[in-house]
C-alpha cells in the first residue's frame, strides 16, 4: 500500500514524467571483488542468507562481506545452482551433485552423476535445478534427472528440454519442438502443444488467476486458458522480443522481472506497464543477464555476462544515474515549473517529460546553488548568478562563485549572497534585480545565515567564522568581527547555521553555539548529544526535517518536534558517490527529497522505512594455531578449549544482514566493543583462565543484533597446571631435603672446622708451649753454655795464668841459671838445661791445647779474624787471642817468652796490620769480634 502511494506521489510530483531513467538501488560486484570468471550463469540464496553463484570456474559463495570460490573436482563450469535445506546442488559439464558443509566449516562436494555415469550423454550440461515434491530435479537439454535422496533416475524427453516450471504442485517441462509436458510419477505426460510454440524457447510458465502465463525468449508472452493459446497485450512484449528474454521472475506484489540478453532488466507492474529499465546506461555493470533470483527480501540478484549485481526492489528510494559522464558531479537539485533542474560541476541540466537529460546552453562551468526566490529560479554559478527560464538563462550578477543566497529577515525583495569575493546584495525593483557588492571584506563566504536583520554570520573555508554588521540602509558593512579567536574549536572547514534562532557552528571537533551574553562561542552539548559531534547538516536551512550526514556516511532525517522518530539512509553504494563536503538534500515535494551524488542523484521517500533486521553472527570456522577444528566442539556448552600460547581465529558470518560488520567484547578485560576487521577475529597471547567472548553484528546506522556468547577456556602453561604443581611439590620437598642435607652438611662442616680449629689451637698451644719449652731449654742451654763458657774461660784464663806462672818460674830459673852459669862445671850442661827451659816455655803442644780451648770459648774468632786480615801470622794470632782474653802486656810477655817491651812493640805492629786508626783501641776491636 505504501509503495503504491509513493508511486502516486512521485507521478504527481513529476506530473507527466515516466520512470524510464530512474532505477532502484543497484550494487555491482565486479570481477575484482568476487575474484572469479566474468560469466555467472545462475544464482540462489540459501535459508541462512548466503548467496551462491554458478560461475565459469566454480561455485561462488557470498556471506554479505566476503566471496569464496569452490571448484569442482574436474574444475568445469558450473551452469546451475540450487540451495535446498542444508545442501547446495550444482550442475555442470557431464556432472551434477551437491555440496555439504562438514564439521570444519568446509564445503565438500559429492557427485550424484556417478550413480548414473553410464547414462549421461557426451557433452551434456545441467542448466537448471528445481526442488519438486521432496525431490531434486536436474535439467539438461537432452535429459531430466530426478534425485530422491537415495537414487537418481533419468528421464529422456523426445525433444530438447528448454525449461522447467514449477506451478503450484505441478512441474511443467517445456520442450523446443514437442510442446509442454507435465512430470507425473517419473514420467512425462503431454500437457499442451501448439504449432505456434514449435521451435520456441519457453522461458517460464506461471499461473495468473485461472490461466497460465507463458513467457518465451523471442515471441513475447502468451496466455493459456482452456487449452487455447493467445498472445498477451502487455506493453513489455516489444521489449522482450527485441532484446531476447532469458530469465523471468515475479515479485510478491505481482511485479514482473525480465532479464534480457541484450538490454539488461525490465521491471513491469502486474498490468504489464514498464516501471523501470535497468541497464548499463543507468548503472548496471553489463546488459546480458544470464541468471536471476529474487530472495525473500525482494532483492533481485543478477548473474551477468560480466559481473554480478543486486537490485533492491523493496526500497522506494530511487536513483537517477547518468553513466555517460555527461552530467558530472551534482551539487543542487530543484523542481521548478514542473521540471527538475540539476546543477552540476559541468553546468545546468534539466529533465524533460520523458526523463531525458538536457543541457542548458551558456551554463558551462560549476553550478553551486539553485534557489527559487519570488517565483524566480536563481542559479549561483562559478561565473556569476543567473536567472533560469525553462531552457534559457540570463546573467544578473557578475560576482563569481554564488555559493549561497539568503533572504534578509523582515525585508521583502532583499537578499544577501555569499560569493568568492564576499557578500553581494540582491534587491528587486520594478521587477528587475539589482546587485551591489557590500564592500569592506572579500572573505569567501560559503555559509551565510542571519542572526537578525542587521547581523549575519559567514564561514570561511580555512579562516573560521565572522560576524557581519550592516547599516540600516544595507549600503555597506559597518563591522566585521573575527570569532575564530573567540572560542571556535577549529578554524578549518567550519559551518554555520541558524537553528531556532540560535547561531550554531559545526567544526571538526563538534557542535558549538554563539552565546550573546558572553559574546563568545561555547560548546553546544545538546546538539552533540542529539546530532553527534561528527555529523553535520546537509539540508537547506528552512527545510524540515533536518537532514544530517555522519562520518560513517549514514544519512539521517531528524525531527525537532519528535525526537523518537528518525529516518536513516544507510546505503554502501551511495557512500562512494558523495560529493564530499558538498552533500546536499533538496526537498522536491511533500515527502520526496533529492540527494546529490556523483553522476546522478537519489530520490528519497521520507515515509519509507525499511524494516532493518540485524542477525546475530554465526561461527563459520574455528582455527587454532592455523588448523581448523570441529565446529561440534562448541555446540553444547559453547566452550572452546585452548592450550597456553595457542592462537584462535574465528570466521564469522551474518549472511542475512546488510551493510554490516562485526564487533566483539571480552567483559573481564574491557568494557567497550571493538570492530572486527572484515569477518575474522584473531586472538593471540591470551593469559590462562576462562573468558566470555561476546560477539554481535552491527551496521553503520547503529543497529545491533542479539549477542552471541562464547566461552574460551585457556589452560595454564605446564608450569601453572597440575604437572607444574606436582613438579613444584617435588621441587619443594627436594629443596627442603637439599636444604636439610646442605644444612646438616654445613653443621658437620662447621663442627669439623671447629674441631680443626680446636686442634689447630691445641697444636698452636702445643707449638707455643713447645717453642716456649724449647726457648726455655735453649735459654737454659745458653745459660749452661754461658756457664760452661765462663767455666772454660775461667779454666782458659787459669790455664793461661798457670802457663804464665809456669813460664815466670821457668824464666826465673833461667835467670838464676844465667847468674850462676859459672857455677856449672860443664858449660854444655848449662846450655842443655837452658835449652830445655826455653822449650818448656815455648811448648807448642800447650799452645795447641790453648788454641783449641780458646776456639771453644770464642767460636770462630780466628776464622773471622783470618777472613778479615789474611796477612796475620800465627804469632799475631796468639797475641790477638791473649788480647781477646783481656790479658795485660806483662801477662802476655811470659807466654810469648818475650819482654813486655816486645809485647808493646808487637801490639803496635799488629794495629798497623789491622789498619786501625790511632783513636781505635786494639783491645776494643778484638773484643767486638764475636
Amino acid at each position: 500500500m505504501k509503495k503504491s502511494i509513493f508511486f502516486l506521489l512521485l507521478f504527481w510530483a513529476f506530473s507527466f514524467f515516466s520512470f524510464g531513467q530512474f532505477s532502484p538501488n543497484i550494487y555491482n560486484y565486479s570481477i575484482a571483488e568476487y575474484k572469479a570468471s566474468n560469466q555467472n550463469w545462475d544464482l540462489c540464496r540459501a535459508d541462512n542468507g548466503k548467496v551462491y553463484v554458478a560461475n565459469n570456474i566454480g561455485l561462488l559463495e557470498y556471506d554479505g562481506i566476503d566471496w569464496k570460490l569452490f571448484q569442482l573436482p574436474n574444475q568445469t563450469t558450473v551452469r546451475s545452482v540450487l540451495a535446498h535445506d542444508n545442501l547446495i546442488f550444482t550442475g555442470s559439464f557431464e556432472e551434477f551433485g551437491y555440496w555439504e558443509e562438514d564439521d570444519y566449516g568446509n564445503l565438500i562436494y559429492k557427485s550424484l552423476s556417478d550413480l548414473v555415469k553410464d547414462e549421461i550423454s557426451p557433452n551434456e550440461e545441467v542448466w537448471q535445478i528445481l526442488s519438486y515434491n521432496e525431490k531434486v530435479v536436474f535439467r539438461s537439454f537432452s535429459s531430466i534427472y530426478v534425485y530422491d535422496f537415495n537414487n537418481v533416475e533419468r528421464i529422456r524427453p523426445s525433444s530438447a528440454v528448454i525449461s522447467l516450471s514449477l506451478v503450484d504442485d505441478d512441474l511443467f517441462v517445456s520442450t523446443l519442438n514437442n510442446g509442454i509436458y507435465k512430470l507425473e510419477n517419473k514420467s512425462l505426460v503431454p500437457f499442451f502443444y501448439d504449432e505456434s510454440l514449435r521451435d520456441t524457447k519457453i522461458i517460464s510458465i506461471e499461473k495468473k488467476q485461472d490461466r497460465y502465463l507463458i513467457m518465451t525468449s523471442l515471441k513475447g508472452s502468451y496466455y493459456l486458458s482452456s487449452n487455447k493459446l493467445r498472445p498477451t497485450k502487455y506493453a513489455f512484449n516489444n521489449e522482450i522480443k527485441q532484446h531476447q528474454l532469458n530469465k523471468y521472475s515475479t515479485l510478491g506484489n505481482g511485479d514482473m522481472v525480465f532479464g534480457t540478453i541484450k538490454d539488461g532488466v525490465y521491471i513491469a507492474d502486474g498490468e504489464g506497464e514498464i516501471k523501470f529499465h535497468i541497464s548499463k546506461e543507468n548503472g548496471l555493470l553489463n546488459n546480458t543477464v544470464l541468471g536471476q533470483f529474487i530472495d525473500e527480501n525482494s532483492k533481485l540478484w543478477l548473474g551477468l555476462d560480466n559481473g554480478i549485481a543486486t537490485i533492491d526492489l523493496k526500497n522506494t528510494n530511487y536513483f537517477f544515474n547518468d553513466m555517460s559522464g555527461k552530467l558530472g558531479a551534482v551539487y543542487d537539485i530543484v523542481k521548478y515549473q514542473g521540471l527538475l533542474y540539476i546543477g552540476t560541476n559541468t553546468g545546468l541540466f534539466y529533465l524533460d517529460e520523458n526523463n531525458e537529460l538536457h543541457f542548458i546552453d551558456g551554463s558551462q562551468g560549476q553550478v553551486w546553488d539553485l534557489k527559487i526566490i519570488d517565483g524566480n529560479l536563481f542559479c549561483g554559478h562559478n561565473d556569476g548568478t543567473f536567472l533560469v527560464d525553462k531552457s534559457q538563462i540570463k546573467k544578473i550578477s557578475d560576482y563569481t562563485g554564488g555559493w549561497t543566497i539568503q533572504k534578509v529577515p523582515e525585508h521583502d525583495n532583499l537578499y544577501m549572497q555569499g560569493t568568492y569575493a564576499g557578500l553581494v546584495k540582491f534587491q528587486q525593483n520594478n521587477g528587475a534585480w539589482e546587485t551591489k557588492h557590500m564592500g569592506y571584506t572579500t572573505i569567501p563566504s560559503k555559509f551565510l545565515v542571519f542572526e537578525n536583520p542587521y547581523t549575519a554570520w559567514v564561514a570561511h573555508a580555512y579562516k573560521g567564522v565572522y560576524k557581519i554588521n550592516f547599516n540600516k540602509s544595507y549600503d555597506t558593512i559597518t563591522k566585521v568581527t573575527n570569532y575564530g579567536i573567540k572560542g571556535l574549536d577549529s578554524e578549518y572547514n567550519p559551518r554555520v547555521y541558524n537553528l531556532k534562532n540560535d547561531i550554531v557552528f559545526k567544526t571538526n571537533n563538534g557542535w558549538q553555539k554563539y552565546e550573546p551574553i558572553l559574546d563568545s562561542i561555547v560548546p553546544f552539548e545538546l546538539l552533540n548529544e542529539k546530532f553527534g559531534n561528527d555529523a553535520y547538516i546537509i539540508s537547506e536551512q528552512s527545510m524540515s526535517p533536518i537532514v544530517l550526514k555522519d562520518k560513517s556516511g549514514v544519512i539521517r532525517f531528524k525531527y525537532f518536534n519528535n525526537d523518537s522518530v528518525e529516518r536513516r539512509i544507510n546505503n554502501k553504494l551511495i557512500k562512494n558517490r558523495y560529493i564530499v563536503d558538498y552533500e546536499h538534500v533538496s526537498k522536491i515535494d511533500n515527502s520526496l527529497f533529492a540527494l546529490n551524488l556523483d553522476n546522478g542523484f537519489m530520490l528519497i521517500d521520507e515515509t519509507f522505512k525499511d524494516s532493518i533486521i540485524i542477525y546475530e553472527p554465526k561461527i563459520e570456522t574455528i582455527k587454532i594455531n592455523g588448523d581448523k577444528i570441529h565446529l561440534s566442539t562448541i555446540k553444547d556448552d559453547k566452550t572452546i578449549q585452548l592450550k597456553h600460547n595457542e592462537s584462535i581465529n574465528l570466521e564469522l558470518s551474518s549472511s542475512k544482514s546488510t551493510n554490516h560488520y562485526f564487533e566483539y567484547r571480552i567483559p573481564s578485560l574491557n568494557r567497550g566493543w571493538f570492530k572486527i576487521d572484515k569477518r575474522n577475529l584473531e586472538l593471540n597471547n591470551i593469559n590462562h583462565g576462562v573468558y566470555d567472548i561476546l560477539l554481535r553484528t552491527r551496521d553503520d546506522s547503529g543497529n545491533t543484533s542479539i549477542i552471541q556468547e562464547l566461552k574460551l577456556d585457556v589452560s595454564p602453561p605446564w608450569y601453572k597446571g597440575v604437572f607444574g604443581l606436582i613438579l613444584y611439590v617435588v621441587l619443594l620437598f627436594g629443596f627442603i631435603g637439599l636444604f636439610y642435607y646442605l644444612h646438616h652438611r654445613k653443621i658437620q662442616k662447621e663442627q669439623r672446622l671447629i674441631r680443626v680449629k680446636y686442634q689447630r689451637e691445641q697444636h698452636k698451644l702445643l707449638r707455643e708451649k713447645t717453642l716456649e719449652n724449647e726457648k726455655t731449654l735453649v735459654q737454659l742451654k745458653n745459660e749452661s753454655l754461658q756457664n760452661e763458657l765462663k767455666i772454660k774461660s775461667k779454666q782458659l784464663a787459669n790455664n793461661a795464668m798457670a802457663l804464665v806462672k809456669k813460664n815466670e818460674v821457668l824464666q826465673d830459673i833461667k835467670r838464676e841459671l844465667a847468674v850462676n852459669k859459672d857455677g856449672f862445671k860443664d858449660y854444655y850442661s848449662y846450655k842443655k838445661l837452658v835449652k830445655k827451659l826455653n822449650n818448656s816455655i815455648e811448648h807448642k803442644d800447650e799452645w795447641e791445647v790453648f788454641e783449641e780451648n780458646f776456639n771453644q770459648v770464642h767460636d770462630e774468632f780466628f776464622t773471622k779474624l783470618k777472613a778479615r786480615h789474611s796477612a796475620l801470622t800465627p804469632k799475631d794470632l796468639k797475641v790477638c787471642a791473649y788480647i781477646k782474653m783481656n790479658l795485660a802486656n806483662k801477662e802476655i810477655a811470659p807466654l810469648m817468652n818475650i819482654s813486655v817491651r816486645g809485647v808493646e812493640t808487637h801490639r803496635y805492629r799488629l794495629k798497623k796490620k789491622l789498619s786501625l786508626e790511632n783513636d781505635i783501641s786494639l783491645t776494643d776491636y778484638l773484643l767486638n769480634i764475636k
